[in-house]
């Protein structure tokens, strides 16, 4: 089933996201963090282009399918611009097509961990990939957005520009990055719809885990911290599971805002961890009821 589809039925769509083990390690260590997310009935479940920039789209791949055809939920494989050929990307698509698996994120990425030599490929930005995929035929298209500007956009008014233009290349829904301050995405809202963005628009939630992820977010993402949140680190510095379960409320009183604001739906960066998703998917079944 097309995602796209979801978000023309049902309102919020929920979905989680997940990412493969690394490289080293074997499969089957996914395959019951599998189990307990797809129990929890997600709309969908994505699954990031390999572990911490590994790009192992195998892996990718081969959890999708395991999604779709052995648990019975419908799966977003990433898929990333940096680096790729043509003929790469279309053997991939081929391989998604052969698994079954109908729904594809296409995003710019990084370059891969131990890449050598030109990072340029055939596409230079995600606007290409997704025109690219929509060219072969047979997918639906999700997208990234940015709440607070992309960390490389040194122009917000630009941040809106490549929406419109994911967009027409044939984006059909948008995904957001994390963000802590939920103003910061009804304000980007508001100015996407401003400047033509149609398709639907999905905040996602990253609950704060540990102060190092914070950290990393910051400097990897320019996401900015709203007081509350560095209170809630200083209080909680030497208590990390005290400050797991802070997060995790945090990020509860995020998605119980959101849905009251009429969302087209709530993606959970889950960290490949349960009980966090588990909190986040009680939190709106309760405020569903």
């Amino acid at each position: 089933m097309y995602i796209k589809k979801l978000y023309q039925i049902k309102r919020p769509v929920l979905s989680f996201e997940t990412f493969p083990p690394k490289q080293q390690s074997a499969l089957e260590t996914i395959t019951d963090t599998l189990g307990q997310l797809t129990a929890l009935h997600p709309d969908f479940i994505s699954v990031t282009y390999g572990a911490g920039g590994s790009g192992n789209s195998g892996k990718t791949t081969e959890i999708a399918s395991m999604i779709k055809n052995e648990f019975g939920v419908e799966p977003l494989a990433h898929l990333t611009a940096i680096t790729a050929k043509r003929e790469t990307i279309h053997n991939t698509l081929a391989d998604l097509k052969a698994h079954n698996v109908q729904n594809i994120m296409a995003l710019r990425g990084d370059i891969p961990v131990g890449f050598e030599g030109d990072p340029n490929g055939d596409f230079v930005y995600a606007a290409d990939l997704i025109r690219e995929i929509k060219q072969v035929g047979g997918f639906c298209v999700g997208a990234a957005c940015y709440p607070e500007g992309h960390i490389d956009c040194d122009s917000l008014p630009n941040n809106y520009a490549h929406l419109l233009q994911k967009q027409e290349a044939g984006a059909d829904f948008l995904i957001s990055q994390l963000f802590f301050d939920n103003a910061q995405f009804y304000h980007f809202l508001e100015r996407a719809r401003r400047a033509g963005v149609t398709i639907p628009i999905v905040p996602g939630i990253m609950p704060m885990m540990s102060k190092s992820q914070v950290q990393r977010m910051i400097f990897t993402c320019g996401v900015s911290l709203p007081s509350r949140i560095i209170r809630i680190l200083h209080k909680y510095e030497n208590d990390p599971q005290s400050l797991e379960q802070a997060g995790i409320e945090y990020a509860c009183e995020q998605v119980t805002d959101l849905i009251k604001n009429d969302v087209d739906g709530i993606h959970i960066y889950t960290m490949n961890k349960p009980q966090v998703a588990a909190a986040c998917k009680s939190r709106i079944d309760f405020l569903l009821k």
